[in-house]
């Protein structure tokens, strides 16, 4: 298999994502795989349905420019002067060594953004997660 990374976003209430306790976000859990919140470990987000992938990239470049056109989009999500700002260079370099790039943000009205660049074919921590077919 190719070596790749599956794009994964979610904007959601924080009260969601800190519900009484975050069992919901472990694998395992009765509601892990129908949660729509982030896994509490990136990797787990391979463990998801495959529909909720945003998009794959082979290129690192391409991948990385992705993710900085996703913050770029959410720049309303942030209160005042705030929003997160990636180096697209650096972000490929890092991805070039099949890390995976997760960043998340609380942003306004209390929610929470999760943007994350998720490695695949294999995971390099998870080798034994199967990557979701899209």
């Amino acid at each position: 298999m190719v070596p790749h990374h599956h794009a994964y976003v979610w904007l959601g209430h924080g009260d969601v994502l800190v519900k009484p306790g975050d069992a919901h976000r472990r694998p395992g859990h009765p509601e892990f795989a129908s949660a729509q919140v982030m896994p509490l470990e990136s990797a787990d987000w391979l463990l998801k349905s495959a529909s909720r992938i945003e998009a794959t990239f082979t290129e690192p470049q391409e991948a990385a420019n992705w993710y900085v056109e996703q913050l770029a989009g959410h720049g309303e999500t942030f209160t005042g002067s705030y929003a997160p700002i990636a180096d697209p260079d650096e972000t490929a370099r890092r991805l070039a060594t099949r890390a995976d790039i997760v960043g998340g943000w609380w942003a306004t009205g209390g929610r929470f953004l999760s943007v994350n660049l998720i490695a695949c074919g294999p995971h390099r921590d998870r080798r034994e997660y199967v990557c979701p077919a899209r």
